[in-house]
């Protein structure tokens, strides 16, 4: 089932990369605050929810005990949120999206692990064409804005801010799907359940800390009815999450990169709902990432 799983996680998470950009506002210094916020509040709903209908006793040690996770990812996906606001021409896609590609590295030289032929193949088709479609969406989105103007405007520059924050990312989540892998996977340090509502629970207290400090010490409004795009982007986090858990749990090391090809997803879905327009080379790469992805689902079946 982890393979069901990360397809499902990759896709959800795609949705939500939709929802992000659409939700991120260059021209709002606090926009990163109110997407934790957002985030943190659709998952403490959702791990309430998930806790009183499974009938789960929740031990607030887990917490603790899953910090060092919690903490990598939650400091990564705040980095990832601010670095939306660079987007425009910083290299922030393809190196974010390498970072399932150093958890599988990670992984596979600190354990013991055998790959067959086909899934080295998979991991390499899907990390290579993740690499490859960022590419190609920001060299297309380089076109567009030079084709608008003559002159681009500052924020469009690559500077370090554009270059640092993607950066950042990749090594900080990671070593945070690295440290899950461990957690989950490779030594059972805990269980999904637990992992699943501990990360919940600690994202929500997170969220409340930067309510906190938006509305009490930055003295910035926040309405919730109207943060609808950033709530899209949250219920489509927390969807992710559910299933990743559980497809971390099984095959970390196949999962990750697998998974990190949400990206894939997200285009697609663009040109969906936007009506944008994929060129050739695209819909290529495109294929490429899709046939790794099922030398990965006939490899679970051999």
């Amino acid at each position: 089932m982890w393979f069901l799983f990360a397809l499902l996680t990759a896709f959800a998470w795609g949705a939500a990369d939709l929802f992000y950009k659409k939700g991120s506002d260059p021209g709002d210094r606090y926009s990163h605050i109110k997407i934790v916020i957002m985030v943190g509040l659709v998952m403490g709903i959702h791990a309430i929810s998930y806790m009183l209908i499974q009938g789960i006793a929740f031990d607030p040690i887990d917490m603790l005990r899953y910090l060092p996770v919690s903490a990598l990812y939650i400091l990564s996906m705040t980095l990832g949120y601010i670095g939306l606001r660079y987007m425009e021409l910083s290299i922030a896609s393809p190196v974010q999206n390498s970072s399932g590609a150093v958890t599988t590295i990670l992984l596979f030289i600190f354990f013991t692990h055998v790959l067959s032929g086909i899934q080295v193949t998979g991991i390499i088709l899907i990390t290579g064409g993740v690499v490859a479609i960022a590419v190609l969406e920001k060299r297309q989105e380089l076109r567009m804005l030079r084709a608008d103007s003559a002159v681009l405007d500052k924020k469009y520059q690559i500077g370090v801010m554009a270059i640092l924050f993607p950066i950042l990312y990749c090594i900080i989540d990671g070593l945070g799907t690295f440290a899950d892998g461990i957690y989950l996977d490779e030594l059972s340090l805990i269980s999904e359940d637990a992992a699943l509502l501990a990360y919940e629970f600690t994202f929500f207290l997170c969220a409340v800390i930067a309510f906190i400090y938006l509305k009490w010490i930055k003295k910035q409004s926040f309405h919730l009815f109207r943060e609808r795009v950033k709530g899209y982007a949250a219920i489509f986090e927390t969807i992710g999450q559910f299933f990743y858990v559980f497809a971390m749990a099984n095959n970390a090391i196949i999962a990750a990169p697998l998974i990190a090809s949400y990206s894939i997803f997200s285009v697609i879905l663009s040109r969906l709902f936007l009506k944008e327009r994929l060129s050739k080379l695209q819909y290529s790469v495109i294929v490429v990432v899709m046939l790794g992805i099922a030398l990965l689902g006939i490899a679970d079946e051999l």
